[in-house]
């Protein structure tokens, strides 16, 4: 069976064994859809290089909106990361977003959605990076997927030890402040991936436009595990 549709049984199959990855109240909170594509005109390269105008500029659209969380960006093609070098290449920038972000204040709590063991972890820390970054590995029934959490605080790294298992809804980490999770506005990348390809503590978040096609077929949707109500999104 597809790996994507073996995802999708599984999850259909066991409700009980997916968990929260951020706290929210669906009644009350709300997540504002964020758009990082060249169509948002507010947005110029000195505004998002410039962390301090960018975090603003994220704060700003959150309260105008009365929505407690930023969210988005899976497969999205952004403009934003011409604000760092890491992703040029000499053929071409990497723009493609892989995972969803959830965009929050530092020190926001984050949770493991399935049960599974803590595959690796390290400090991403060059600027535009992920800074602090977990790994958790997951066997759903013989299918192997791995959870990646970027931009977390230094602190929530002390506290892991690799093939250390974690339960469905167990808090792992917290998100970082800009000056320690790779010099961004307080945010979660989240990120499923069936492979991992041999790395360690980290896997890209961020490809080629071109490998759209080849991305998606080791990177899922992260909403199947998300699952966030639609109606407590804004556009």
């Amino acid at each position: 069976m597809d790996r994507h549709l073996q995802l999708r049984s599984y999850i259909s199959g066991h409700p009980g064994a997916v968990s929260k990855v951020v706290e929210y109240n669906p009644v009350a909170d709300r997540f504002f859809q964020l758009n990082f594509t060249a169509s948002n005109t507010q947005l110029n390269l000195a505004d998002v290089t410039d962390t301090n105008k960018f975090g603003h500029w994220i704060n700003a659209q959150l309260q105008q909106h009365n929505c407690r969380f930023g969210i988005g960006g899976y497969m999205e093609h952004r403009t934003i990361y011409q604000r760092s070098a890491l992703f040029d290449t000499y053929d071409e920038p990497r723009r493609l977003h892989l995972g969803v972000d959830i965009w929050g204040p530092a020190g926001t709590s984050i949770y493991a959605p399935l049960a599974g063991k803590i595959h690796s972890f390290q400090d991403n820390h060059h600027f535009g990076d992920y800074g602090p970054t977990v790994i958790l590995e997951h066997d759903l029934d013989g299918l192997t997927l791995y959870t990646l959490y970027g931009h977390l605080s230094r602190q929530s790294l002390t506290r892991l030890k690799v093939g250390h298992v974690i339960e469905s809804g167990q808090k792992i980490a917290e998100l970082g402040h800009a000056d320690e999770n790779g010099s961004w506005p307080p945010h979660l990348h989240f990120q499923l991936m069936f492979d991992l390809e041999g790395m360690s503590g980290d896997y890209p978040g961020v490809g080629k436009f071109s490998e759209q096609e080849t991305l998606q077929a080791n990177i899922p949707d992260p909403d199947i595990i998300l699952q966030i109500p639609a109606a407590t999104i804004i556009a």
